[in-house]
Formats: structure tokens, C-alpha cells, sequence
């Protein structure tokens, strides 16, 4: 027989270990699962993440929006949002144009770019 030593945790691919992260901060903060919903997460939440490869580093994603729409960086924020890990990332461009602009965390998918009035 082989020693009962429970390695699960390590072998687990990134995304597995991601979604736990996410269950135990529900369930040490006493959060249900519907207030997870449009919740904006903390830059520790967020460098786990990135950390367990659940998410793609900010950098590259504010790198890929000011080369879409060259200008200048203003803030971004990760949320989880109706299933997915969200960056939002507001950028002024160079014609003076404030656009808010949404990627896929896991992905790096840009989803969606809003003008801001």
C-alpha cells in the first residue's frame, strides 16, 4: 500500500484552485454565493489570482488597451461578474475620449468598450 499523504491540492489545475479561493473567502466572510455577484475584488484577491494563473496580470491587459486606444491610463478594477473574473480599465485618449473597456480576466479577451460622457 502506498503512504495516504493527500498531495489533491497540488495537482489541481489553476482554475480549481481559483474557484476554491473564491468559496472560502465566501464562507470565511459569511457572504452567500449572490453577493458575489458584480463584487469588485482586493488587490490581495487579485495578485492570488494572478499568482495561481487564474487571471492574466493587469499589465498586459493595460498594455493591449492603450494600444488599441492610444492615450493615457487612468484605473482599473477587477470584479467577478456574473461568472467571470472582469477587468475594467479607464483610459483617456489622445482626442480627449475617457472609454471604459472590459476583458476577460482569464482570457485576455477584450469583451466590451463604453464612452464615458
Amino acid at each position: 500500500m502506498s503512504a495516504t499523504t493527500d498531495h489533491s491540492v497540488k495537482h489541481q489545475p489553476a482554475a480549481s484552485r481559483g474557484w476554491l479561493f473564491v468559496i472560502l473567502l465566501c464562507l470565511s466572510t459569511g457572504w452567500p454565493g449572490q453577493v458575489l455577484a458584480g463584487r469588485d475584488l482586493s488587490q490581495d484577491e487579485a495578485l492570488y489570482l494572478v499568482e495561481q494563473g487564474v487571471i492574466k496580470p493587469l499589465q498586459g491587459i493595460i498594455d493591449d488597451a492603450l494600444g488599441r486606444y492610444p492615450g493615457r491610463f487612468l484605473e482599473a478594477e477587477l470584479e467577478w461578474d456574473d461568472g467571470l473574473y472582469v477587468y475594467e480599465i479607464e483610459i483617456i485618449t489622445l482626442e480627449r475620449r475617457q472609454l471604459e473597456l472590459e476583458y476577460d480576466a482569464v482570457s485576455g479577451v477584450l469583451l466590451e468598450v463604453d464612452e464615458d460622457d
